[in-house]
């Protein structure tokens, strides 16, 4: 992040009472335009990766790498959470089929947020978000529905509704990723995402999706941000 980059931005006004803020980072490509903003704005945040959604384990590992990579570039704290799919399999057992934004999506969230709240109660965090809503391809109310739900359990945690696209943020998000040459994911993240995608490809007469190779920048055409 430049002074350029950061400059002539309206700064943010977090939920009162707000010290330091939890970030539940999604992906860099998402997170990327949410971190710029906060530290634009003088706030303390820290970067909290917790989506055992993620599939196959490659994928997982190259979106964690590519956030850890942007994080540590500007002395971000990033907080690795554990990748237990066997717990997410069995939260969404019965909702396989279930279509994007569906329930199983509902479900998926709130295990990736109620973890987050628990490590922001305990880790003396006053306010979380995610960058999950950023994306055009995701249910702002339904995002903001299980963050507010998830915080509802601690007095002293508050979920952050920003809505992330504002004021061109959609824009600076596909900016940032492109500047950065961000991994390009082309599905949500899930087994059922990437099953059903491969599916929409065969039907248009395209070939099934290649994991590792796509970077923003470089040969993307916006399949999936």
């Amino acid at each position: 992040m430049t002074v350029d980059t950061l400059k002539n931005r309206k700064p943010l006004t977090p939920p009162k009472h707000t010290h330091k803020v939890l970030l539940h980072s999604c992906c860099a490509p998402c997170s990327g335009e949410v971190m710029e903003a906060m530290t634009a704005s003088g706030i303390e945040y820290a970067i909290f990766f917790y989506n055992p959604n993620i599939h196959p384990r490659e994928e997982y590992e190259i979106r964690k790498e590519e956030n850890i990579r942007y994080a540590r570039e500007h002395n971000i704290e990033f907080i690795d959470a554990d990748y237990d799919v066997d717990n997410w399999f069995e939260r969404v057992q019965g909702l396989e089929y279930e279509p994007e934004r569906g329930l199983r999506c509902t479900v998926c969230f709130d295990m990736r947020f109620e973890r987050t709240a628990l490590y922001a109660h305990e880790h003396g965090f006053d306010t979380f978000t995610s960058s999950l809503g950023i994306s055009r391809w995701k249910d702002m109310q339904q995002i903001n529905d299980s963050g507010i739900r998830a915080a509802s359990r601690y007095d002293d945690l508050t979920y952050w509704t920003y809505n992330w696209r504002r004021q061109g943020g959609a824009q600076r998000m596909l900016d940032i990723s492109k500047r950065e040459n961000f991994y390009q994911q082309e599905y949500c993240g899930c087994i059922y995402s990437l099953r059903d995608t491969n599916r929409r490809r065969r039907e248009r007469g395209r070939g099934p999706i290649e994991i590792g190779v796509k970077f923003y920048g470089i040969n993307d055409k916006d399949d999936f941000v």
